[in-house]
């Protein structure tokens, strides 16, 4: 069996855009992270970027479950002692808008050069208009409450009394009388002699206690 393994440069990348206009951050994320690593294609190969161009328009329009904005901080470090920031999730949205959803699909995406590559092709755009129409995106509707599970099997109902094949029927095999449902088990019964087994019967022998009346006196 032969698996598919695409070349660099062998598929050409679709252009998609998504409305995050009232979507929570990390159910959003969670959908575009795929399309960015070509997760959504049977294509699919571990070590080549075949994935799509990803335009997010209104990022600045998303929304946290919960106190997240004020509960949920965001840290940074320059590299030099002291340089360690703490930065509440509601003043980094108001600084950096489009940083919440970006870092939310940053931390679901290989941490490799391939995945920094990858980012490459997420755009963010604050508002509803961008400048990538030349390229024609498809628009994508993405699930606003929490994704339902995916691949659940459903077993058939079972089947009481499965019909008979007719092949059985054809081959002499026919369902036994059924005898009476209620009370005890009835008791099996058997054959009665014939009129041939009665010919061959022994007569009946005859007792000392018994005499016949020509003997008596």
């Amino acid at each position: 069996m032969n698996c598919f393994q695409a070349k660099a440069g062998q598929l050409a990348p679709q252009w998609y855009v998504i409305d995050a206009t009232d979507m929570v951050v990390g159910r959003l994320a969670a959908q575009i992270a795929p399309i960015l690593m070509g997760k959504h294609r049977p294509t699919y190969t571990p070590h080549i970027d075949t994935g799509d161009f990803v335009i997010v328009t209104n990022v600045d329009k998303v929304v946290f479950t919960g106190n997240k904005w004020q509960q949920k901080s965001y840290q940074r470090y320059s590299g030099h002692p002291g340089g360690q920031k703490d930065e509440q999730a509601w003043k980094l949205f108001q600084r950096r808008p489009a940083r919440i959803l970006e870092l939310a699909i940053q931390r679901m995406m290989p941490k490799n050069k391939i995945g920094r590559h990858m980012m490459g092709k997420l755009k963010l755009v604050v508002g509803s208009a961008h400048d990538h129409q030349a390229q024609n995106p498809i628009p994508l509707e993405a699930v606003a409450g929490r994704p339902s599970a995916t691949g659940l099997l459903v077993a058939p109902p079972k089947v009481v009394n499965p019909p008979k094949s007719k092949a059985k029927k054809k081959a002499g095999v026919t369902k036994p009388a059924e005898g009476p449902t209620h009370g005890a088990a009835s008791e099996p019964q058997l054959p009665g002699p014939g009129p041939a087994d009665e010919a061959q019967l022994p007569a009946p022998e005859h007792t000392d206690s018994a005499e016949s009346p020509a003997t008596q006196v």
